[in-house]
């Protein structure tokens, strides 16, 4: 099946499934990510986005797990995850309980003549040059997913060279622990 449009008429959005974020504590031992991915994929979740870092602590690091399916077992995953060896928590974050954001770096042809719209971008969305050269830039951007994405679609007029993404970061809202 094809997608016709006439020059009045726009397709209609692709739907994704919805996004969950997860951010799981865990003692920071070998083996800790392999168990807790099995988790996800044996209930049909894939792993969106996967960012991994040591806590202030050294002996613990903090996973945020971007997560797309079926929201009825996300009670259910966010349970098994809990009583795996290793983990001391495991929550699921909405925007109205933490602040979530990521980071982007696209690099893309930029002529001399085209670095103004380039630049207005950037400046657009917030972000930084970062790197510039006769023919070239990369731009930073960050923020949520969303302006993420909007970003992007803008750089698409440019020849994009490459992207990288961070995936989201979590930080629960107020005094409650992420």
């Amino acid at each position: 099946m094809s997608l016709v449009t006439t020059s009045n008429e726009t397709p209609a959005p692709i739907q994704r499934p919805p996004i969950h974020t997860i951010s799981v504590l865990v003692n920071n031992k070998a083996g800790v990510l392999m168990r807790i991915s099995q988790v996800f994929a044996r209930r049909g979740y894939n792993i969106d986005s996967l960012v991994v870092s040591r806590g202030r602590d050294r002996h613990f690091s903090r996973m945020t797990i971007g997560i797309s399916g079926d929201p009825a077992g996300l009670e259910q995953i966010i349970l098994q995850v809990s009583k795996l060896i290793d983990v001391l928590h495991c929550i699921e974050h909405t925007k109205s309980n933490s602040v979530v954001k990521e980071l982007l770096l696209v690099k893309f042809l930029a002529s001399k003549q085209e670095r103004t719209e380039a630049l207005q971008i950037i400046d657009h969305y917030g972000g930084k040059t970062i790197d510039l050269t006769p023919t070239s830039m990369i731009a930073m951007i960050n923020g949520e997913s969303t302006k993420i994405d909007a970003a992007l679609s803008m750089f698409s007029q440019f020849e994009i060279i490459e992207t990288i993404r961070t995936g989201k970061i979590v930080m629960a809202r107020g005094e409650q622990a992420t």
